[in-house]
């Protein structure tokens, strides 16, 4: 019983085979031929298909193997089915059964084996014997275990070098073991032990330059190492992969390539290499003609394919497990050949001449619409402006395809107007340019998104301030009481007074005038410079008489002050469209230039400028400028300004907050008035000197916050 599965590749393998030099001879050239039976029998170890004829043959059929999955096919000239049935089941030894196959002028039969073997064919009278060749005993524990399979048998009689052992990395990330061979007719076995791939190249040995260990795990392949050595009369080459791995190998000529690439998650794709996923197949030929072989391809694949009269040519190919599209790219690299795709039907030539058909289509294709009737179609615009779009059609804008000379969007004869008072557009074209234009314009003309951005710049100030001061004088009121002012000193009649100034010491001795009981010799009050007032205590000592005194006065004040400046501009634009904002002062500055002085205005703004980007994914770019700036010190030349500045570019996600800058300032200021060497003094020094300790902190903040507006909320 064949299920769907198996029916449809036996159709596709009896379609694979055969060769078409038969069917170049007229169908009178052959006479009526039928097949009249057909049995299996085994015969000394041998198995032999006797297939019994109404006619005998004048010559063997063609035909040739297929490894997977294991067939063998023939083309019987100008022949029928008479057995009555399509399918002959043997089930003997490696046969399973026969498939019979009309097809125009031939009767095709296709044999379908359990294992891969190649076949002899013979004709005695109106019988054709088709002999197997045995296939090797798996009865041994080492072969039963054994992954793989004879990839080519070997031809040579004599040992023969190999030419080269190279690695590459193919574009896929796959690992190419490249191997050289002297001819096309070298045995290769392939099969897998364990983690790895071991292939033998029989008859064959290896020079010295190439017995050496390839260490390529760095190219980011699963292949990591790969040994080739000699092993009696094969070169034996052991490939060491990691993880899941999975590998294809094949043969062009001389040239066996072995593919180790990462084992695919999906297994229902058969992909093996960059871009191909067609259905496996595995394909053995011996000096096979190009035209054939394409032939056989389209077999297997239901496609057509038309060859050119110049493909020309023979291949020897060995794939296995090879994706079909894969193969007849190898089969058209290896030759020099080109395809061009219509449909169902591939055109296969030489890429030369492909491009010169491609060359010729594509000039046809401009003398018409050289010689193309002109339509006039009006297009109504609603969001677009048309004089804008028809400067953008009409424009001419560099064109590399052209070597540097200027093309544009219309053909050469097509025109554009637009008409302001409605919006319209009419543009007159070929009627295919036309059609591009409506594609374009319906792209075009849509309403632009519009981004609402909001800045807010934080000033925070903190002040801090601590100050302590001292004040001492000291008056002598006896002299002005008819008394002696001051102290003597010795018996010269010399005397000392104290006192603020010159007058008050006079005053003090006696010599006249009247004693300032307020004035100090000490004068270092507290000061700070963000308060003008100073909080103070005094205390004065003086006699009972109340002719002397002794006043000090302590002044000391701390100030603690804090404040906060927010200003937050706001503004609406649309996408990729540049706003600004600006609210400030501006202030004359004097500047000198031609022999006279000229007036200037400086400006002192809060600006935000910024132009926004709304992405695929919803989230906004902006190309950002804010400026605040202050009014600063005025100078001999006018008024300076304080500026700061942030100029960027951020990203960030609908209705996000992104803080694009920051300052921050802190100034500290220590300082101490003292009198020389009495300031100095331990403790009485306090009463000789002021300390202030001022501490200033700023900090300015900048934070963005963009958002998308919808066409509900613009409406509003």
């Amino acid at each position: 019983m064949i299920n769907k599965n198996t029916s449809r590749m036996l159709t596709r393998c009896a379609a694979a085979v055969g060769l078409f030099a038969l069917g170049a001879m007229p169908f009178s050239a052959w006479a009526q031929n039928k097949i009249q039976s057909i049995a299996g029998a085994l015969q000394g170890g041998t198995e032999i298909v006797r297939i019994e004829l109404a006619e005998p043959l004048s010559v063997l059929p063609t035909g040739f193997a297929i490894q997977a999955p294991a067939r063998i096919a023939l083309d019987i000239p100008n022949a029928t089915n008479s057995l009555g049935k399509t399918l002959v089941d043997v089930n003997q030894g490696n046969l399973k059964t026969i498939n019979v196959v009309e097809g125009g002028e031939r009767a095709r039969l296709v044999l379908n084996l359990k294992q891969p073997t190649s076949y002899k064919a013979e004709l005695q009278g109106k019988v054709l014997l088709i002999i197997l060749d045995p296939v090797a005993s798996t009865a041994s524990a080492s072969t039963a275990t054994r992954v793989g399979t004879l990839f080519a048998q070997d031809g040579n009689n004599e040992t023969l070098p190999l030419r080269d052992v190279d690695f590459r990395r193919s574009p896929d990330g796959a690992g190419r073991i490249v191997v050289n061979l002297p001819n096309s007719q070298v045995g290769v076995d392939l099969r897998q032990e364990g983690k790895g791939l071991v292939v033998d190249f029989l008859h064959s040995s290896l020079p010295e330059g190439l017995r050496r260990k390839l260490d390529v795990a760095d190219f980011g392949t699963p292949v990591q190492v790969v040994t080739t050595a000699q092993q009696g009369d094969r070169v034996r080459m052991h490939v060491e992969s990691a993880g899941e791995w999975e590998h294809n190998a094949y043969q062009s000529d001389t040239q066996f390539v072995v593919e180790v690439r990462q084992k695919k998650v999906d297994l229902n794709k058969l992909t093996q290499g960059p871009g191909f996923n067609g259905e496996k197949l595995s394909l053995n030929f011996q000096n096979i003609e190009v035209r054939s072989l394409l032939q056989v391809i389209a077999d297997f694949t239901n496609f057509n394919i038309v060859t050119s009269d110049t493909v020309t040519g023979s291949l020897t190919l060995r794939l296995k497990d090879v994706p079909w599209d894969q193969a007849l790219q190898i089969v058209m690299d290896s030759k020099g050949l080109g395809m061009r795709k219509t449909g169902s039907v591939l055109w296969i030539a030489p890429k030369d001449e492909i491009d010169e058909r491609a060359k010729k289509d594509y000039e046809a294709l401009q003398a018409i619409q050289k010689l193309e009737p002109l339509r006039t179609e009006a297009f109504q615009l609603n969001y677009a402006k048309a004089s804008d779009l028809a400067l953008r059609l009409t424009a001419s804008a560099p064109g590399a395809a052209t070597g540097g000379n200027r093309v544009r969007f219309l053909t050469e004869r097509g025109s554009a107007i637009a008409e302001p008072r409605t919006n319209q557009l009419f543009v007159t074209d070929t009627p295919s340019k036309l059609e591009e234009i409506r594609a374009l314009l319906a792209k075009l003309d849509i309403p632009v998104r519009q981004v609402l951005i909001e800045a807010r710049i934080v000033e925070a100030r903190e002040t801090f301030g601590r100050s302590l001061g001292v004040r001492l004088g000291a008056s002598d009121l006896r002299a002005n009481r008819g008394g002696d002012g001051g102290y003597a000193l010795g018996n010269g009649g010399n005397r000392v007074a104290w006192g603020t100034d010159y007058s008050n010491a006079v005053s003090s001795s006696g010599a006249g005038g009247t004693t300032n009981s307020q004035g100090n010799f000490v004068n270092l009050p507290a000061v700070l410079s963000s308060v003008p007032t100073v909080a103070s205590f005094a205390l004065s000592i003086f006699n009972s008489a109340a002719n002397r005194f002794l006043t000090l006065e302590l002044s000391a004040m701390e100030a603690d002050g804090k404040g906060k400046v927010i200003s937050s501009p706001r503004l609406i634009t649309a996408d990729q469209t540049k706003a600004i904002i600006e609210q400030g002062n501006e202030f004359p500055t004097q500047a000198f230039e031609n022999n006279t002085y000229k007036i200037l205005w400086k400006k002192a703004v809060l600006k935000l400028e910024v132009t926004p980007q709304i992405t695929p994914e919803g989230n906004i770019i902006m190309d950002l400028d804010i400026t605040r700036d202050n009014r600063g010190d005025i100078t001999p030349w006018g008024i300076s300004v304080n500026t700061r500045h942030v100029q960027t570019q951020v990203l960030v996600e609908n209705g996000g907050t992104v803080a694009i800058g920051g300052v921050f300032e802190m100034e500290e200021t220590n300082t101490e008035n003292k009198v020389p060497v009495l300031g100095d003094v331990p403790v009485v020094g306090n009463l000789f000197k002021s300390q202030t300790k001022e501490a200033e902190k700023r900090e300015l903040l900048i934070f963005v916050t963009p958002k998308v507006v919808t066409d509900r909320v613009a409406a509003n």
